[in-house]
């Protein structure tokens, strides 16, 4: 009947249990509420801290692009900007002790802990299995690493918690740039947070022994935690736990003393110390997920004593390893409860055997003495003097208990009923009787602890949001300023453009002019040139007159050999100028390509063309008179050249040599004429893309106005914000806040 507790123990639990078995499904719907509400804390709490990283990884990230990660902390560009990043993501979350970079070698590059900077965490460091599996697989993986033991933690010191020791978790996110790893952001929170998030002393349904506590259920990463090792601190494990035995100093057992060293955390293990087994709490939640029991006798946990809870199993968010968690109440607390009908319905089986024993004797005293009637008369006088006076009485101060607790209750519930109210207060349940005001008591301090709760973080969160807010201000007000600047360099920009396309249009003008010139110059060197070869023609037929005195013509056709030289040579120079007129053309191409500087270079380059023109023009007319001269000579050696067939022969070869360079000269100007119309194009197409430029300048002015737009519509969005979130202050300011308490 007794089961594992003997007689001795169990007889007074039974009693308890058979007198409260109606509690059972209360009972179980508390053990399951405080579960589920804890791991969904847990699971929240671990996922906004992991968006705290996963922002601050995209802000890192960003400025890593513009260098190599493992150079960032000794760059004083990029050194100081990451570490004002990591203390900002360092205020914002109130449960972090330090934030570091790491890089892709495991140094410590940036940290909010100057002292941890130059620290290496190589293989065989304590970080080693961590960061090992966030990059294990190919592709980078966050990680939340630990329980670990950290010197580093202890040196820090607490921040949040008012427990603290060297028990670690960090949250390690991997940096990713061009798609390889390039280190990892850690975040470091003493592992008491765990405990404070599970415990939440002042909230406490059961105070005298209600512990909710982590274990290992399935270990992948931590392979080396045996299953059912303490992940968190247990609430037995300080002297501040008054209501019995501590781990510090040790928990009798009738099979020794259970004790820790330093901390919970990895030192015990939920075993009961009878079997020296995983305790069946601990043993069913690893083996079904889940355990409830809320029954008589319980089972026995690590201390052999008698509990009842719920078990759960989870897996936080990036955590390679499952924990188990115990939410359990001592099975004597939770049943200990005497309801105010228990001990009415006693008063009234006191009241009743009193006043029959007293009825009974009453009327055997009369019985013998006074008549039937005097005696029924004095029992019915009794019945009623003691149903009035004594029983009365009872009732009144019995009721009188009750309206009491009931008014104190009332009273405390009062002061928070308008919205405004002291939410430090609590009800002290020991000033309570054991029934149902106790326990409406501790329920109402639940209730209030919870609502503290939320009111000191809606007000940690809307001074987050507030100081967000301005720096979103001074961002938003440094990118309008930087917006305008830009919309300024665009329109100085849009304006160099016109001022480039006028310099265009001008040169495209000049050149215009120049090609209308050259082809004057062409046409007036063609008419020259026909001139000359009818001139030659006539001379081929003057030629064939000649016949006789070729003996006295010898020193005039050496004059005339003379000039055929000087011919030549003039005809070498206009080849020189016809090399250099392809070279300035070539260089004029050149020129036109780099109209970027507004046409200058092409301006030279015609400038030579125009003078080489004049050369052109110059050795024509050269030609002209050695032309005029050849024909003088040609008339004096007409009247000696009577018999110089064959000096006539060579005379007509020379003139038909005369009449191929003036062809030759001639189609060297239309190849002049040519370049020039092809640089007029090539200036015509710049001049297109220059205006397309101009067009897609005006189109990004005009974005950028909107943007301007955009951020005066956010700044006033930003401005709105900040009102609702003084307000939300003001609201919460209206309730009495315990400020030491930070959750």
């Amino acid at each position: 009947m007794f089961d594992w507790l003997g007689a001795k123990k169990g007889l007074p639990l039974w009693v308890s249990w058979r007198l409260n078995r109606g509690m059972k499904k209360d009972v179980e719907q508390i053990f399951e509420g405080i579960a589920e509400t804890r791991k969904e804390l847990l699971t929240s709490w671990a996922q906004e801290y992991w968006g705290h990283l996963e922002r601050l990884a995209e802000q890192v990230e960003a400025v890593a692009a513009l260098g190599q990660l493992g150079q960032l902390g000794h760059q004083e560009e990029h050194g100081p900007q990451i570490g004002r990043l990591l203390e900002r993501t360092y205020a914002r979350g109130n449960d972090w002790t330090e934030i570091f970079l790491l890089d892709e070698n495991g140094q410590v590059e940036v940290s909010t802990y100057d002292k941890h900077r130059g620290t290496s965490y190589s293989d065989g460091s304590i970080l080693a299995p961590g960061l090992t599996y966030v990059r294990a697989g190919g592709v980078p993986r966050p990680c939340l690493f630990g329980p670990f033991g950290d010197p580093v933690t202890l040196k820090l010191g607490p921040r949040s918690s008012s427990f603290h020791d060297k028990m670690t978790l960090l949250f390690i996110y991997p940096l990713v740039i061009n798609g390889k790893y390039a280190g990892a952001l850690c975040g470091r929170v003493p592992n008491d947070v765990l405990g404070d998030l599970i415990q939440r002393e002042s909230g406490h349904v059961y105070p005298d022994s209600g512990d909710n506590y982590l274990f290992m259920a399935k270990p992948h990463l931590n392979q080396q935690i045996a299953l059912g090792t303490a992940l968190s601190r247990s609430r037995f494990e300080d002297r501040t736990f008054t209501h019995g035995e501590n781990l510090k100093d040790g928990v009798t057992t009738d099979w020794g003393i259970v004790s820790i060293k330093e901390h919970t955390e990895l030192e015990i293990v939920f075993t009961d110390p009878a079997t020296d087994e995983l305790h069946p709490g601990v043993r069913s939640t690893i083996d079904n997920g889940s355990n409830l029991f809320v029954e008589f006798p319980g089972y026995s946990d690590y201390r052999h004593i008698p509990v009842i809870g719920k078990g759960l199993t989870l897996q936080l968010p990036h955590c390679p390893d499952v924990w188990g968690m115990m939410c359990e109440g001592d099975l004597e607390e939770v049943y200990r409860t005497r309801s105010i009908r228990w001990r009415l319905s006693r008063l009234q089986l006191w009241q009743t055997l009193v006043q029959a024993v007293l009825t009974t004797v009453l009327v055997a005293v009369l019985a013998g003495q006074a008549p039937v009637w005097v005696t029924a008369a004095a029992a019915g006088v009794w019945t009623l003097v003691f149903g009035q006076l004594f029983a009365g009485a009872l009732q009144r101060k019995e009721s009188h208990r009750v309206v009491r607790n009931l008014r104190r209750i009332n009273r405390f519930i009062r002061i928070n009923a308008e919205g405004k109210g002291d939410l430090t207060q609590r009800l002290e349940p020991a000033k309570f009787d054991n029934d149902e005001t106790r326990e409406l008591a501790k329920w109402i301090n639940n209730m209030i602890d919870s609502l503290e709760g939320i009111m000191l973080k809606v007000k940690l969160a809307a001074s987050d949001v507030l100081s967000s807010q301005h720096v979103m201000n001074e961002s938003a007000a440094v990118t309008a300023k930087s917006t305008e600047r830009v919309s300024r360099k665009i329109g100085d920009m849009i304006g160099s453009i016109r001022h480039q396309l006028k310099d265009i249009d001008m040169a495209k003008q000049s050149a215009d002019e120049m090609r209308d010139t050259l082809r004057l110059l062409e046409l007036q060197a063609a008419e020259q040139i026909a001139v000359a070869q009818s001139e030659v023609d006539r001379i081929g037929d003057k030629m064939q007159h000649i016949s006789t005195k070729v003996g006295d013509t010898n020193d005039t056709i050496r004059r005339f050999m003379h000039t055929v030289d000087e011919i030549r040579g003039v005809l070498q120079v206009i080849e020189e100028i016809s090399a250099q007129t392809n070279l300035l053309a070539l260089n004029a191409s050149i020129e036109a390509a780099r109209v970027g500087e507004q046409g200058r270079g092409f301006a030279v380059v015609a400038s030579e063309i125009r003078k080489l023109a004049d050369m052109t023009r110059r050795s024509t007319e050269e030609v002209h008179q050695i032309t005029h001269q050849i024909y003088e000579e040609a008339k004096q050696a007409y009247t000696s050249m009577d018999e110089g067939t064959q000096v006539v022969e060579e005379g007509t070869k020379l003139v038909a040599a005369a009449a191929s360079t003036l062809q030759t000269a001639q189609s060297e100007d239309s190849r002049k004429s040519q370049v020039v119309d092809e640089v007029v194009k090539l200036m015509e197409r710049i001049a297109l893309v220059s205006l397309e430029n101009g067009k897609v300048s005006s189109d990004v002015e005009g974005k950028v106005q909107e943007l301007i737009g955009e951020m005066d519509s956010v700044r006033q969005t930003s401005e709105g914000v900040e009102s609702i979130t003084k307000f939300l202050q003001q609201l919460v300011g209206q309730f009495k806040l315990t400020e030491s308490r930070l959750r």
